[in-house]
């Protein structure tokens, strides 16, 4: 009857221990009971994709837009606070200046 007790007793803490450390993901997935059974879904969160839009246009970000326009060989010659001004050439090889305002999404001016 010890041997029992004792053991039971073990398991209990030994479970006890997986139940404290692993993390609560409830908000990450949600069970569905439905005519044909359970049914997981998993939800992403999408503001965190949407946090590094928040910040706005950084240097980086518009010289991949200028790369993304066409723009070739792409610098930043100005960065104020609030306006980026970057300098490159188009295809024919003209220079070329794009001004992008600070906002999200690095809008052209």
């Amino acid at each position: 009857m010890r041997k029992i007790i004792s053991a039971s007793l073990a398991g209990a803490l030994f479970a006890g221990l997986f139940t404290v450390t692993v993390p609560a993901q409830a908000q990450d997935v949600r069970i569905q009971l439905g005519q044909s059974g359970p049914r997981v879904i998993e939800r992403r969160d999408h503001r965190r994709d949407d946090r590094r839009d928040e910040r706005g246009c950084t240097e980086g970000r518009a010289l991949d837009k200028a790369d993304r326009m066409g723009l070739r060989r792409a610098r930043v010659v100005d960065a104020g606070r609030r306006t980026i001004k970057v300098r490159g050439t188009d295809r024919r090889g003209d220079r070329r200046t794009i001004t992008f305002g600070r906002d999200r999404g690095c809008p052209v001016f």
